[in-house]
C-alpha cells in the first residue's frame, strides 16, 4: 500500500454523507480528491452545447506516474488558468469535472464509488480499479492543440 499524499487522518467516518459540500472544512474538502488525475487533463468544450470531452492530453505539470501535479503548491506560477476548486465555485465547474470525480458526484447527489480512498482506505484503489490516468496521458507540449480531438477519451474510464 502506498502512502496517501492527501491527509485523510482524523476525519469523521463518512463525513461526506452528513455534510453539505459548502460545510466541509479544508481537510475534508481536499480528502474528497480521489487522485485520478482527470481534472488535470485538457478538455474540449462545444461552444454551442456546452458538452465537455476529456482528452488524454495532460497539463504540462501533470506527472502521470503519480497522477499528481508536479508543482501543486506553486502551479499558478506556471499555469495561471489552473482552477482552484472550492465549495464557493463548485456550481461553476462541476459540469466539466470527470464523471467519476467525488466533487461532481456529491454535487449531483450521488454516492462515492467503492474504489474511492475514503471508502477503501488506500489511495491505490483508484489505480487498481483502472479509473486513474496513471501511465495513460500525453504531455500537452507533445500534441498540437488542433490535434487534441484525436486524443478524446471515453468517460468514465
Amino acid at each position: 500500500m502506498s502512502k496517501d499524499p492527501i491527509d485523510r487522518t482524523g476525519l469523521a467516518l463518512r463525513f461526506w454523507e452528513r455534510k453539505a459540500l459548502t460545510d466541509l472544512n479544508p481537510q475534508e474538502w481536499e480528502a474528497l480528491c480521489d487522485g485520478c488525475g482527470k481534472c488535470c487533463l485538457n478538455k474540449l468544450e462545444d461552444e454551442d452545447t456546452g458538452h465537455v470531452e476529456l482528452t488524454r492530453v495532460a497539463c504540462r505539470l501533470f506527472d502521470d506516474t503519480t497522477c499528481r501535479c508536479a508543482q501543486y503548491e506553486i502551479r499558478h506560477q506556471f499555469v495561471p488558468e489552473c482552477i482552484v476548486l472550492k465549495p464557493s465555485n463548485i456550481d461553476d465547474h462541476a459540469y466539466w469535472m470527470p464523471k467519476t470525480c467525488a466533487y461532481r458526484l456529491l454535487w449531483e447527489g450521488k454516492p462515492l464509488y467503492d474504489w474511492h480512498p475514503l471508502i477503501s482506505g488506500t489511495p491505490d484503489t483508484v489505480h487498481d480499479a483502472g479509473v486513474s490516468m496513471r501511465n495513460r496521458t500525453v504531455a500537452e507540449f507533445e500534441v498540437d492543440e488542433d490535434d487534441w480531438e484525436d486524443h478524446i477519451i471515453e468517460e468514465p474510464i
